[in-house]
C-alpha cells in the first residue's frame, strides 16, 4: 500500500457516482435524501467532471448502503454500467483488436477513470490474471468498490466478446465471504472466492486472442491518443486545479494567499486567476473545498476535538468554524461526526 498517497487527493471521475446517484433513484430516494451528510451538491455532481476523492465517494457509498439495506448494491451497478461510462478508456477498450489489447489498456489507463487502485497483469500457468492494489486503505467500503469493478470487468468482458462462459472466470476478493456471497456467484458465476490477498480477475490464456466484437483500428488509434494525452496530463500534476487542490491539501492549517500560490507557480496573480476560470473554479473555492474535506476527514478518522480540527484548519475561532461546517454539511461537527460514526444500517 502507497502511504504517499492521500484519500483526499482526487482519485474516482465522477461519473461512477452518478451511476451509484441514478440506482438510488430508480430506487425511489430523491436528492436531498441521496446526499444527506455527504457534503455533495447534486447539481456540482452532476455537472462538473473533476475526480472526487476517495472521502467523498466513502460518504456516497456509506449512505447508499444505509439507504437501501443492500451491501452487495456495488455489484448491481456494477454488473448494469455500460462501457460508454468509461469515457475514452472504454471507447478504447471496445475498438481494440482482440481481448489482449483490451486487457492492456485496461492495466494502463484505468488510472485516467480510478487512481485509489493500481492494476497489474501476470502469467500464472495457463491463466492470465490482472490484480488490484489499493493505493491506501480502503477501509469500510472496500467491498462495495471491489465489487463494482468485478461487475463493471464482466460487463466489459462481453461488450467485447460476447456470450462468455463465465464458469472459467475466477474473481477473488479479499474480505471474507458476506452472508450475501450467493449473490456474487449469482451475478458473476461460479468461480468466486474470497479471503484473498487482494482483489484478482483471471481468464483462460488462449481467452486473449478473442477477436473484439467492435474491433476498429482507426477508433482505437483516436481513443488511444485521448488516453496517452490525459495519461501525459495526470504525470505533469493534472491541470490547474487539481494542482492546487493537491498543493492546498498538503498545508493543512497554513494556507498560502492567492498572491503567494502564484509566485510559487511563476506566475502572474491575473494568469492564476484566468487559468482556474477557464476550468471553471477559483482559488477560494477550492480552499473551501479542501477545508471541508479535511475537516470531515479529521471528524471521522481521528479523536481530534472539533476545537483542535478548527485549530488545524487555521480557524482561530471555533465558533467560526462551526458555523461554516454548519453552512457546508447543514449539521454542526459533532452531529456530523457522531451521525457518521454510527455507519450504514445493515
Amino acid at each position: 500500500m502507497n502511504s504517499t498517497v492521500s484519500p483526499l487527493q482526487p482519485c474516482l471521475h465522477p461519473i461512477y457516482a452518478r451511476l451509484l446517484c441514478a440506482a438510488l433513484r430508480q430506487r425511489g430516494f430523491d436528492e436531498a435524501q441521496i446526499l444527506l451528510g455527504t457534503g455533495l451538491d447534486w447539481t456540482q455532481l452532476h455537472s462538473d467532471n473533476r475526480a472526487l476523492n476517495f472521502a467523498q465517494v466513502q460518504r456516497l457509498v456509506r449512505r447508499a448502503v444505509q439507504l437501501t439495506d443492500c451491501p452487495w448494491l456495488g455489484l448491481q451497478v456494477g454488473c448494469a454500467t455500460q462501457v460508454s461510462a468509461h469515457g475514452p478508456v472504454g471507447y478504447a477498450a471496445l475498438a481494440c483488436a482482440d481481448l489482449r489489447g483490451v486487457l492492456q489498456v485496461l492495466e494502463r489507463f484505468s488510472v485516467l477513470r480510478l487512481s485509489s487502485l493500481r492494476l497489474t497483469g501476470y502469467l500464472e500457468g495457463e491463466r492470465y490474471c490482472v490484480r488490484a492494489d489499493e493505493e491506501f486503505d480502503l477501509g469500510d467500503v472496500r467491498e462495495h468498490i471491489l465489487a463494482t469493478i468485478a461487475g463493471t470487468f464482466l460487463r466489459l468482458l462481453e461488450a467485447v466478446c460476447g456470450a462468455l462462459p463465465v464458469g472459467e472466470l475466477r474473481f477473488t476478493f479479499p474480505f471474507a465471504e458476506p452472508d450475501w456471497g450467493a449473490r456474487y456467484r449469482e451475478l458473476l458465476g461460479p468461480g468466486v472466492e474470497f479471503s484473498a490477498d487482494c482483489y484478482s480477475v483471471s481468464l483462460p490464456l488462449a481467452w486473449l486472442d478473442r477477436p473484439s466484437l467492435s474491433a476498429d483500428p482507426q477508433a482505437a488509434r483516436i481513443a488511444l491518443r485521448d488516453c496517452e494525452h490525459q495519461l501525459l496530463g495526470v504525470r505533469e500534476g493534472g491541470d490547474w486545479t487539481t494542482r492546487v487542490q493537491l498543493r492546498l491539501l498538503a498545508c493543512e492549517g497554513r494556507y498560502p494567499t492567492l498572491g503567494q500560490l502564484a509566485d510559487e507557480y511563476h506566475l502572474s496573480e491575473r494568469t492564476l486567476i484566468r487559468r482556474l476560470r477557464d476550468e471553471g473554479s477559483n482559488y477560494q473555492q477550492l480552499l473551501d473545498e479542501v477545508r471541508q474535506e479535511l475537516a470531515c476527514w479529521l471528524l471521522l478518522n481521528t479523536p481530534l476535538s472539533v476545537e483542535a480540527v478548527a485549530e488545524r484548519l487555521g480557524y482561530q475561532d471555533t465558533s467560526n468554524f462551526s458555523r461554516t461546517f454548519r453552512r457546508w454539511l447543514g449539521m454542526t461537527p459533532n452531529a456530523w461526526r457522531n451521525g457518521q460514526l454510527a455507519g450504514p444500517a445493515r
